[in-house]
């Protein structure tokens, strides 16, 4: 199930928890009020009828499916720490995760970070023009549906990148 905590700025290990003495957790309603995130759990063992309706009400005309462990991804260790930069996309990220876990951090409207938890079943839409940024758990394994509007676009642009069209949107979201 989804769960979300603000995290430090600075932190020694991107794979862990990072929650402090004193874990500061973040609402699901706050999270999609405070960022646009969107995030849902489905069953894991039997998500197909929710994600095709997901699919449907908004849109998501392609959609692949990615494995990220040190086995299976060329470069892993490389990728993890290239996932980690802070960026923004032009277009929504939207992942499901089949297997596995990992952390989504994204900027709340302070700036802060906020470290969002997926698990098998868990669906986040991240709004394009968000600052946000991934990383596996210490399990180091997630395989994971992505969806996209249009034809696939993971291209990041790296932080600053405030005059973008796609953050300068975001910002006026409210």
């Amino acid at each position: 199930m989804v769960a979300a905590w603000y995290i430090p700025d600075s932190i020694n290990d991107q794979q862990e928890e990072n929650k402090g003495s004193t874990p500061q957790y973040v609402a699901l309603d706050s999270l999609k009020d405070s960022t646009g995130v969107l995030a849902l759990h489905f069953d894991p063992k039997n998500y197909t009828d929710d994600l095709n309706n997901i699919i449907k009400e908004r849109g998501y005309q392609n959609q692949d499916e990615i494995t990220c462990s040190p086995e299976k991804l060329e470069n892993y260790s490389e990728k993890l720490k290239t996932f980690f930069i802070e960026h923004l996309h032009d277009d929504e990220e939207v992942r499901f995760v089949v297997e596995g876990s990992g952390y989504f951090d994204v900027r709340d409207d302070e700036d802060k970070w906020i470290r969002v938890e997926v698990t098998p079943g868990d669906l986040l839409v991240i709004p394009a023009g968000i600052y946000h940024r991934f990383t596996l758990d210490t399990s180091n394994y997630i395989k994971a549906k992505r969806l996209f509007l249009a034809d696939p676009n993971w291209i990041p642009f790296n932080r600053p990148a405030d005059d973008h069209p796609a953050r300068v949107k975001y910002l006026q979201r409210k």
